[in-house]
């Protein structure tokens, strides 16, 4: 036994609402005339291309992970360059290339939408590069 109290009369099971089983991403987004409040013109919608404002802020999201990771990975590749035509060791490039290769999949993942992932990936890519470069 849970503990819990039993019900006196046992709930009706009813089908599931149609709303759930429709593919529609539009469904259920409030248009302008739905929106209650001050506005009633609906300005919490992105007014260039319709998108409710989630919409806008995921893909700001991608494209701000997606060029974070290709910058870096950029900024990696020529630090390599430049630190190979040193007379240093071989492991300060390769530390550079190895962050490099972190960030450029960091920037996949991100324009992919998977920007938690892209973010920890770019801390790591970062930190290859910076610790490789330490001396000792």
């Amino acid at each position: 036994m849970s503990g819990r109290a039993a019900p006196e009369t046992p709930a009706a099971i009813s089908p599931a609402p149609t709303a759930l089983l429709d593919d529609d991403p539009t469904r259920g987004v409030p248009t302008g005339n739905d929106v209650t409040g001050d506005d009633p013109a609906g300005d919490d919608r992105d007014e260039d291309d319709g998108h409710p404002e989630g919409v806008t802020v995921a893909r700001r999201a991608r494209w701000t992970a997606a060029g974070a990771g290709a910058l870096l990975a950029l900024a990696g590749c020529a630090a390599a360059l430049l630190r190979l035509a040193d007379a240093s060791s071989a492991r300060v490039p390769a530390a550079y290339a190895a962050g490099a290769a972190v960030c450029a999949c960091a920037a996949v993942l991100g324009q992919r939408g998977r920007t938690r992932r892209a973010l920890w990936l770019l801390v790591a890519g970062v930190m290859m590069m910076a610790l490789g470069d330490q001396p000792g």
